[in-house]
């Protein structure tokens, strides 16, 4: 279960972020409920939806790169490098998702500016 689920969150967000379709993304892989975490936007479909369409507006060239998945029963995580703009170093970003019978029904996210500087030579992928 734990890797069709995988699937099926790396599918909805691939349609929602990059495809900048969230009608798609919840007719085939989220939840008739949907509850959102993320702090500025608003809760259940309505306001993904409102935010997806605010960021094809303000950033039609935004691109998410999933670097890792991993899940755990009904859990996913992605960690992703999200640019807005091209030449943008972009953000690290952490989603987690929770599957519920083959649908997403819930989302958090974790979202890190990625520096100009740093004191190591690791990246943050």
């Amino acid at each position: 279960m734990s890797e069709r689920n995988k699937e099926i969150a790396i599918a909805f967000y691939n349609k929602l972020i990059n495809d900048f379709d969230p009608e798609t993304a919840f007719n085939l892989y989220g939840g008739v409920r949907y509850r959102q975490h993320t702090p500025v936007i608003e809760d259940g479909r309505e306001g993904v939806t409102k935010f997806i369409h605010w960021l094809r507006e303000n950033y039609p060239q935004s691109r998410m790169e999933i670097k890792k998945s991993f899940s755990d029963g009904d859990m996913v995580i992605l960690h992703s490098h999200w640019v807005q703009s091209p030449g943008d170093r972009g953000n690290a970003v952490v989603d987690f998702f929770r599957v519920d019978s083959g649908k997403v029904v819930e989302h958090w996210d974790v979202i890190q500016t990625i520096p100009e500087t740093a004191k190591n030579d690791n990246t943050m992928f």
